[in-house]
């Protein structure tokens, strides 16, 4: 049978002793030096049979590569060096390969690297099983888990950068093949007081921190939040906010990652921050203390601004998140009664509330993850357990979470004796040794202590702590810690493991605080303070807060403060759903941890169960140091020395025959070099030839049992010196062998020097031959080419010569030719001038004497009819375009400039006719409009140029379809509606601005509410006599109306100031709507004064530039009344 390469080093090369089970003598001191000689030469992975015990290195280590996962992989487990990947390859396949599920349970303190030891697992895992695209896609989802929890689940301590402050266990499933299909995860115990304060040195949950430094600014500030941890109460108080070795902004993408892969829904990662953010900014809410009339004290909230941030994230009413933080309802029967809180008690509450949000939100994420990594099809699971959960904890002052905590580590210890007691007994029945009894503490007493729950009359006095502190919980009155301790130092005051300052037994420690009681842990004494023992139990969130919480809008607020509507609710705290309000108390914090740790004792108790026990070297979280008291008091707690006693009851090292064969068959002349009978024959005279006595060994069915590891020593140092001697051997016939190969290697080498040589003389002779023989052919060949070069020349020459004369001559020829066509085309033409001079000659002589008098006006009036001719032509070819805007036209001589501008006119009335006839009755009316304005406005009013351009729309508020419209004109009849639009109406009386909506049609001037759509008033359109307007850039208007003679009660006696942006045309079609009525145009005022008629009083309104007040509502105008003169300005 051939061993790894690497099994080597398990008992050659290894540093110290790397199973505890073999250390001779067994003594603390020599397990704790057994460990610091290992970890200084960086092996932190030390065995206790098949237990795992690891040192936190504080450093990267070149042991988690994919080449050492494929170096343990399907390997036995003492094969290689100890390592985690060994226990982990160990689980794997007797849950793939025999269907026994597997748990591996991590303990440890904080900063003993439990979770970086469940990350080693989940990679193992993962590299190790099988491919796929769904395979890969359970395996990414799977890991991604771990940063996600992290963020919202760790902490910075005073202990470690990174300590989980929350226990879990997640089951990965896997297919008949080992591939994983899937998991579920369970958390324990939340530290959920940390959200509201931490001690110096420590931070928050790392969350917090990820979020403020890797958030978009855009997505901070739709979440109200600033990008700096200083601002925040919950973040500041214990004074450390950076970390080193920590980047907050690349987890935070790492977690925005995470989130996405495991199936997280964009709007739901957004609701998780919402509510993240709003617990930071509930930690900035402030009270202010307040006496109350009947004497009580009160309190009210300072900074209402955070208030309504986190109401608008939360999606509820500002005052209800304020009443619930600043009282509370007490319901007596059916009496309900509102009291207020004092500071402290809003502050409690406030506390309170974040906490328990942050909880559930907790809670919902790894419920959210369940619903995506867990199997969607039915069929065969197999089920490898991974249990990361705290260590045991003794602090300086322990209180009510480190009791939790060591009473969850006493029932681990409980399972692990009984487990490692029941694998010992199983190996040696199934080996068919005789089992020999071992002793050892059984802690079953000190967790009877802790969760015994028998309420009977008479076990009245034999109930554990945890029933009496819920007893005191339900008790009514005046319930304080100081009396559950009486009631404790009554219930336990015969308890062997029980103490306390107010016992007989104990009235003289000093060390013993009176207002704490200690326990005697298997691990060591542990003094508890019982400050906060009640209201840690109780753990209630004051119906108020879960009301209002459950009224929010928030998607996720309903689903975490639902009514407790059966026990599993019930467990949670949840009290929001008013719909489903009941009075029944909620169980307490303790009763559901201790009902949390009986389901996972059950459940690993269901499978085989593997171990690793995680140490940490030092408080200072420095690598290569190693401080033996802290070592000391991590090796008693985690029961080291009890494991290790238990293993090594009865046989302390058993091995495989074939494997002990194998490793010790030069022992024995028989056996070497090779042995190929039975194997336990051969093992036989292994032990015989070694002259071991029967005593100290025993034969099982596959093993061999070597009971003392001074036995196995022997055995090795006589082995490591025959391996002395062989290795001389062989070190003797490897010399030899290497010599001779080198004779025989120098004898071949000299008969192929020898034939090289001769081959490459004779190559180099014929290489001469030939490169002569080339000399020749190659001077001979050049020669000739020279030669046939030289005649091909001589011809070509030839050739160009013969061709040169040939062009010359051509070329005289040619020029002869044309001198002599030239000579003939100049006389052609003298031939025709003397013809034409003799034809004039004699045109003179016979019209002679007639031709001077009548010559100069026929020569006049042909000039004047060609020049016309010239500039109509001109004219015609020449016209601009048919568009009336086209101002071109083409230019003409000074003599033909009055005919030109009359063609021009001409020309344009005739394009503007034809343009016309193309217009529609509306377009006409439209342009109507538009002239209309311009001669009104154009050169009086500044803001006229900036209406041109735009199209009078008339019904700015698409009211003709409005029900309430179509009511008012069936009254009024004005059906032709012409303008419609909000305008700013200014108060007669004091000059104060009111919105109405403006509605002119061709029959009446109409003044409406636009918030009721009532009519309040109604002009007839002639009553419009004059509009005044300024010229300035405000646009206000002044409309002047007649008196009404028969009291119609819409008219309104006075006249009225309209402003809107549309005022040029308001104007516009008003006068022409009173033009229509009356045949006569109103009168048109620009100035900067103007009078009015408000009511019985004349008013002169003045228009003024330069104001520094602006009224709100008209921009950039300020209206004042003063009397009898109201003044507008603009700036």
């Amino acid at each position: 049978m051939a061993l790894h390469l690497g099994a080597q080093y398990i008992l050659e090369h290894n540093v110290g002793i790397s199973d505890a089970v073999l250390l001779h003598p067994l003594t603390e001191e020599a397990f704790i030096e057994n460990i610091k000689k290992r970890f200084s030469h960086e092996q932190i992975y030390t065995y206790i049979g098949t237990v795992v015990v690891s040192v936190n290195p504080y450093k990267k280590l070149p042991l988690y590569t994919p080449e050492v996962i494929e170096e343990y992989r399907s390997r036995n487990i003492y094969e290689l060096p100890p390592h985690i990947y060994a226990i982990s390859d160990e689980a794997y396949r007797s849950m793939r390969d025999r269907n026994l599920d597997q748990c591996i349970i991590i303990s440890g303190e904080s900063g003993a690297g439990k979770t970086e030891a469940s990350k080693v697992i989940m990679q193992y895992v993962a590299q190790v099983s099988g491919k796929g695209r769904e395979i890969d896609r359970v395996k990414e989802q799977l890991l991604q888990s771990n940063p996600v929890l992290e963020a919202f689940g760790n902490a910075k301590t005073l202990r470690n950068d990174n300590s989980s402050r929350f226990g879990k266990y997640m089951d990965i499933e896997f297919d008949f093949k080992g591939d994983p299909i899937g998991g579920v995860i369970t958390n324990y115990l939340l530290e959920k007081s940390r959200v509201a304060s931490q001690i110096p040195g420590e931070r928050n949950f790392h969350i917090f921190y990820q979020l403020l430094a890797g958030a978009d600014p855009t997505f901070l500030e739709t979440l109200k939040l600033s990008p700096k941890p200083e601002n925040y109460g919950f973040l500041n108080r214990s004074g450390c906010i950076k970390v080193d070795a920590i980047d907050d902004a690349k987890d935070f993408n790492m977690v925005k990652t995470g989130m996405e892969v495991i199936g997280f829904y964009r709007t739901e990662i957004t609701e998780v921050f919402q509510l993240v953010a709003s617990v930071l900014k509930l930690g900035n809410v402030e009270f202010s203390h307040r006496s109350n009339a009947d004497g009580t004290d009160g309190c009210d909230i300072s900074n209402t601004g955070e208030i309504a941030e986190v109401a608008q994230l939360l999606g509820c009413l500002e005052q209800n998140l304020t009443n619930a933080l600043t009282q509370r309802t007490v319901e007596v029967k059916r009496d309900k009664v509102k009291t207020d809180f004092s500071v402290a008690g809003a502050v409690y509450a406030r506390d309170a509330l974040c906490k328990a949000i942050y909880s559930r939100l907790f809670s919902w994420l790894v419920q959210r993850i369940n619903d995506s990594i867990k199997v969607k099809t039915e069929q065969t699971r197999k089920v490898m357990g991974v249990l990361d959960i705290y260590g045991f904890e003794v602090f300086q002052t322990n209180r009510y979470e480190q009791f939790i905590i060591n009473y969850c580590n006493e029932k681990l210890q409980q399972i692990f004796i009984e487990l490692t007691l029941k694998e010992e007994q199983e190996e040696y029945i199934r080996e068919g040794i005789e089992w020999i009894h071992v002793d050892y503490f059984n802690n079953a007493v000190i967790c009877d202590l802790i969760e015994k729950s028998d309420t009977s009359v008479a076990q009245k006095n034999n109930v554990g702590i945890l029933a009496l502190l819920d007893e005191q919980c339900l008790l009514p009155g005046n319930v304080t810690d100081k009396t559950f301790l009486e009631k404790l130092n009554q219930t336990c005051k015969d308890h062997p493991h029980f103490e306390s300052r107010t016992l007989k037994k104990n009235q003289s420690d000093r060390t013993l605080p009176h207002d704490a009681f200690r326990l005697k842990h298997y691990a060591g004494n542990v003094t508890y303070k019982v400050d906060g023992f009640i209201d840690k139990n109780n753990d209630l969130l004051y119906r108020d807060l879960s009301q209002a919480m459950y009224a929010c809008r928030h998607n996720l607020m309903k689903k975490l403060f639902p009514e407790a509507a059966n026990l599993k609710q019930q467990r949670t705290h949840i009290l929001g759903n008013p719909s489903q309000k009941s009075l029944k108390r909620p169980p307490t914090a303790g009763s559901q941890f201790k009902a949390s740790v009986q389901e996972l004792m059950k459940n690993l108790l269901s499978k085989n169960p593997n171990y690793i026990r995680c140490i940490k070297p030092n408080d200072d979280k420095q690598s290569g140091t190693l401080d033996l008291e802290i070592v000391k008091h991590q090796v008693r707690y985690l029961g080291l020395m009890e494991n290790i006693r238990v293993k090594r009851a009865g046989y302390a090292y058993r091995q495989i025959y074939a494997q002990f064969l194998y490793r010790y068959k030069m022992l024995a002349d028989e056996t070497w070099p090779s042995w190929h009978g039975d194997v336990v024959e051969g093992v036989k005279l292994i032990l015989a030839n070694q002259k071991i006595q029967q005593d100290e060994i025993a034969f099982g069915k596959s093993k061999l049992f070597i009971r003392n590891p001074k036995t196995l020593f022997d055995l090795e140092e006589t082995r490591r010196e025959r391996m002395h001697f062989l290795a001389t051997l062989i070190q003797k016939v490897w010399k030899g062998h290497v010599k001779r190969e080198h004779f025989l290697l120098m004898k071949r080498s000299q008969v192929v020097i020898s034939s090289r040589f001769r081959g490459f003389y004779g190559q180099k002779q014929y290489k001469k031959k030939k490169a002569a023989t080339l000399l020749l052919q190659c001077c001979t060949r050049r020669w000739k080419a020279r030669k046939v070069l030289a005649e091909l020349k001589h011809e070509k020459r030839c050739q160009l010569a013969a061709t040169d004369i040939q062009k010359h001559y051509r070329g005289w020829q040619a020029r002869k030719l044309l001198a002599e066509l030239k000579h003939a085309k100049r006389m052609e033409w003298a031939a025709r001038v003397i013809h034409k001079y003799y034809l004039g000659w004699k045109v003179r002589k016979n019209y002679k004497p007639k031709f001077r008098r009548i010559a100069g006006p026929k020569v006049a009036r042909f000039m004047v009819v060609a020049l016309k001719r010239k500039f109509l032509l001109n004219v015609r070819d020449k016209l601009p375009s048919l568009s009336p805007v086209d101002n071109k036209w083409p230019s003409s001589p000074k003599m033909y400039k009055s005919a030109s501008d009359q063609l021009q006119v001409m020309h344009h009335k005739w394009r503007c006719r034809k343009y016309r006839r193309k217009l529609s009755e509306a377009q006409k009316y439209t342009l109507r409009e538009k002239a209309t304005a311009s001669d009104i406005f154009k050169d009086k009013k500044v803001i006229y140029p900036e209406s041109v351009p735009r199209p009078f729309k008339g019904d700015y508020l698409n009211i003709r379809g409005d029900m309430k419209w179509k009511k008012i004109h069936s009254l009024t009849n004005d059906i032709n509606l012409v303008f419609a639009d909000l305008v700013h109406k200014v108060n007669r009386a004091n000059g104060k601005i009111v919105q109405q909506l403006l509605v002119v049609s061709s029959q009446a001037f109409l003044v409406i509410d636009h918030r009721t759509m009532t009519l309040k008033y109604r002009i007839p359109i002639e009553f419009i006599e004059k509009i005044s307007l300024s010229p300035f850039q405000d646009k206000l208007a002044v409309f002047h109306m007649k008196k009404p003679e028969n009291g119609d009660r819409f008219a309104k006696k006075g006249d009225f100031i309209i402003g809107n942006e549309h005022i040029i045309e308001i104007v516009t079609k008003s006068s022409l709507c009173v033009k229509n009525k009356t045949n006569t145009m109103p009168e048109i005022s620009i100035s900067p004064q103007c009078s009015g008629q408000f009511g019985s009083s004349a008013v002169q309104v003045s228009f003024q530039q330069g104001a520094k007040g602006l009224e709100p509502g008209i921009p950039g105008v300020k209206v004042t009344r003063k009397k009898h003169l109201m003044l507008i300005s603009e700036p």
